[in-house]
């Protein structure tokens, strides 16, 4: 299949950027997005020209680094995937594709595809650590936490952090990650001691970053690759009104 593809091009987070258009020929529609990118910045080296910059590492869909918009969607058109599980099927023969980084003042450009998003690592940074003393190691079953918890707290600890959820926002929010952060403790007996100064700490961090506020029409969960749900933007809130309150 051939494709034609527009790639968002930036020097760096000071210089203005546009969009360039490649053309691709030949391409086998069972091979991964990011592998027709390897195939692309091949070409670029053997012509001497600068390669594309783009963030990826696990490509399994595990590590969220992959973060850029396809066709103006955050991944792609692939629901519940990451752009690195997007194969060349899901695009027709004669395709155009545009490709860009994510677009939010929490997420500086960093070069082309790549943005800094640190600004995440120092939210969870601020929610600090669980202060419990645990001793010698416990037994197994000695603190019971029953299903229903067990897979709430799983479904949000699934957040692979990959900024999808503030690319899909129209304010750029953050609210889907720092609900998921603050769930996968605030439900669980070993993460009672700080619940509430976590969810105050995170959510002041939130903002000092630049993230914009919820207005949740939901967005960020459609285009989750983890499909975290909109609950824990709920059970923040609720963790951070009680936090208030108290």
């Amino acid at each position: 299949m051939n494709v034609t593809l527009k790639i968002w091009r930036q020097k760096n987070a000071s210089t203005p950027g546009k969009l360039v258009e490649y053309k691709m020929a030949d391409i086998d529609p069972d091979m991964s997005f990011l592998e027709m990118f390897d195939i692309l910045n091949g070409q670029l080296t053997h012509k001497g020209e600068q390669i594309i910059a783009f963030d990826h590492d696990c490509r399994e869909g595990i590590c969220g680094s992959c973060a850029m918009y396809v066709n103006g969607r955050p991944h792609g058109p692939q629901t519940g995937a990451a752009v690195c599980q997007l194969y060349m099927r899901s695009f027709n023969d004669g395709d155009t594709i545009v490709v860009e980084p994510w677009r939010a003042r929490g997420f500086p450009i960093v070069k082309d595809l790549s943005t800094d998003r640190s600004a995440f690592d120092r939210i969870v940074q601020a929610g600090g650590y669980i202060s419990v003393n645990t001793g010698s190691a416990p037994e197994a079953n000695e603190i019971l936490v029953s299903r229903d918890i067990q897979e709430t707290t799983m479904d949000a600890a699934a957040c692979i952090a990959c900024g999808a959820c503030v690319a899909s926002c129209k304010n750029a929010s953050a609210m889907l990650f720092v609900g998921a952060q603050v769930s996968r403790f605030a439900l669980l007996p070993q993460g009672q001691a700080e619940r509430r100064q976590r969810a105050e700490r995170m959510v002041a961090q939130m903002d000092s970053e630049g993230f914009g506020a919820c207005s949740f029409t939901g967005a960020c969960a459609v285009e989750c690759p983890a499909s975290v749900s909109l609950e824990n933007i709920t059970r923040l809130n609720r963790e951070y009104l009680g936090a208030k309150i108290k």
